[in-house]
């Protein structure tokens, strides 16, 4: 006879969490079809969690042009690009 364990929400959650990690052990890290994925324009709230700043501090960057924007009508995105290269910029060396 066989025995079963019962079902409970966290032996369902285990064997969910534990198929997600073999499909993504699965795949390749580097393959193209994740980095065709990754988008090149960001909006000014993804821009925000790009640099670690606030909504609102990205807007006062754009607004004082400090950072470089893509305008389509009123719609306003940052190339990730372009914020690389501002990141580069505005980076100071440590003191050794």
């Amino acid at each position: 006879m066989e025995r079963r364990l019962p079902v409970t929400l966290d032996s369902i959650i285990d064997t969910l969490a534990s198929a997600v990690a073999a499909k993504l052990r699965a795949e390749p890290s580097g393959s193209s079809a994740s980095a065709s994925l990754a988008p090149r324009l960001l909006t000014v709230d993804q821009a925000a969690v790009y640099l670690a700043r606030s909504k609102e501090a990205v807007q006062h960057m754009v607004s004082a042009r400090r950072l470089p924007v893509v305008r389509d009508g009123r719609r306003v995105f940052l190339d990730v690009r372009e914020l690389d290269r501002w990141i580069g910029q505005n980076t100071e060396p440590a003191e050794i």
